[in-house]
């Protein structure tokens, strides 16, 4: 049973610009083949080449095209406020009218232009939210943009300028990258203007849980070119001047550039990117499995050498692509399309980077026999407003609260489903609110989320004409 509500999951990412995308719904319906909507990349698998001209001097010559097609993106948001009232009104005039001011918002990011009739790549925490958008172009330029689409769950997002012959950059394949490779970042950071920096990757793969909130997908390249706020959804190229990298965020404890920025890898980023085109959501892959880290006394007890590297098959799910498949529980997935798995991190990605429908080479390890076993993906069935196994909520807003007849004094998320089998339907009722995990108070579901790490919590809960306290174990 669901409660007839309409909601906007807002994702507040610590990115690098104040500005944020209009979250994409992410429940499609899902897609047979590619539409007639793929964007015309121009795209460079080959491997980046050693120089042999010593020493390099300089980068000019392959940088100055990436900068005609790096651009500045401003954005705009009207936010509204609820000013707050003495609760004395209430009481000798009943029901007062909410008074609200408005003010206005500003946000300064990158984007890289990726095809000649205006499709461009940026960070979903660039635009999200945003009533205007503006791209500004290197040759001073000056459109207006639309949101394609967003996903959240990479931080990518996708917006669009019209006309047609913009410069645009090439496409690497972001899986020859290795720890060593000359890089670049071009962006606009702190809004002086293009801005080229230079260093090496200095890992691939990384997971800093920056997306954990929204049950992201991380697989950042990591780098020490300097990347500082309004680089966000700027361009990370290589050596070639090719695409490699989408830059979303830097780790620092100052807010300034440390030499630990990350960058979302071309490769998810265009995957992200060719679905939102043709369907304006993200629809992901599914292998159908659970999985868990292969660690080393697991693979000796499992005859293997301690230094192989994958993630274990735990279950199969009925019905699943896998179970179609011949995967068991056991089984150690290594690679997905000649692609290591080395993390259930890494595994997750890969998965989801197919494309429902199309099939994938999985290779993995079987009693002691290695075997290469071809699996057509399913669709992964995403629940964007889950909080907790078979519990999903939304904002409680002052409109709910009168057509709930819920108290005033009440805030937080309301329980707008809860499944028959989830392991908290004897504590959570449907139409509850949740006020308070662990003392804290809730108020949206990315800080909700970010607060139910694995183990026990409290929950301050009303429901029923009454606060309760709620325990549950999160796993």
């Amino acid at each position: 049973m669901r409660l007839p509500v309409k909601w906007l999951s807002i994702l507040v990412v610590l990115g690098l610009c104040s500005s944020a995308a209009i979250a994409a719904e992410h429940d499609a319906a899902p897609r047979a083949k590619r539409s007639s909507k793929e964007p015309a990349l121009q795209i460079d698998s080959s491997p980046v080449k050693p120089s042999t001209k010593v020493p390099i001097v300089s980068y000019a010559d392959v940088l100055e095209p990436v900068q005609k097609a790096v651009v500045s993106v401003y954005s705009k948001k009207v936010i509204r406020e609820r000013l707050r009232l003495n609760p004395l009104w209430r009481e000798f005039f009943g029901v007062v009218p909410e008074a609200e001011r408005e003010r206005s918002e500003e946000g300064l990011g990158s984007g890289v232009l990726v095809t000649t009739d205006g499709y461009i790549l940026t960070n979903n925490h660039v635009v999200q939210g945003a009533d205007e958008l503006k791209v500004a172009l290197p040759d001073g330029r000056e459109l207006i943009a639309r949101v394609v689409g967003a996903d959240p769950k990479t931080d990518i997002a996708v917006i669009k300028i019209e006309g047609t012959d913009f410069p645009s950059v090439t496409i690497a394949d972001s899986e020859r990258l290795r720890v060593g490779d000359v890089v670049f970042a071009v962006g606009n950071p702190l809004g002086i203007g293009q801005t080229v920096t230079m260093g090496i990757v200095s890992a691939t793969g990384r997971s800093v849980g920056l997306l954990s909130d929204v049950s992201g997908y991380e697989s950042f390249i990591q780098t020490d070119a300097a990347i500082n706020f309004g680089n966000s959804g700027g361009a990370l190229v290589d050596a070639m001047g090719r695409l490699v990298g989408i830059n979303s965020a830097i780790v620092t404890p100052s807010r300034g550039n440390i030499g630990i920025g990350l960058a979302v890898p071309v490769n998810l980023a265009v995957s992200v990117l060719r679905s939102l085109v043709a369907t304006g959501v993200v629809a992901r892959g599914d292998l159908g499995v659970e999985v868990e880290e292969l660690l080393p006394e697991n693979a000796r007890r499992m005859g293997l050498a301690s230094d192989v590297r994958g993630v274990v098959v735990t279950d199969v799910l009925p019905d699943s692509a896998a179970e179609e498949a011949g995967l068991k529980r056991g089984d150690v997935i290594v690679a997905i399309d000649g692609r290591p798995v080395t993390s259930p991190q890494i595994y997750r990605v890969l998965v989801a980077e197919g494309a429902p429908g199309a099939t994938v080479t999985v290779k993995l390890l079987r009693d002691g026999k290695t075997l290469e076993v071809p699996v057509t993906l399913g669709r992964l069935e995403e629940k964007p407003n889950e909080l907790l196994p078979g519990v999903d909520v939304v904002p409680l807003t002052p409109e709910l609260k009168q057509y709930l007849r819920i108290p005033y004094r009440v805030d937080g998320l309301l329980v707008s489903d809860v499944t028959e089998d989830s392991p908290f339907a004897d504590r959570i009722a449907l139409g509850a609110v949740i006020m308070q995990i662990d003392r804290r108070n809730i108020t949206d579901l990315a800080s909700a989320r970010a607060a139910l790490t694995p183990g026990r919590h409290m929950l301050f809960v009303y429901q029923r004409g009454q606060a309760q306290v709620v325990s549950v174990l999160v796993r």
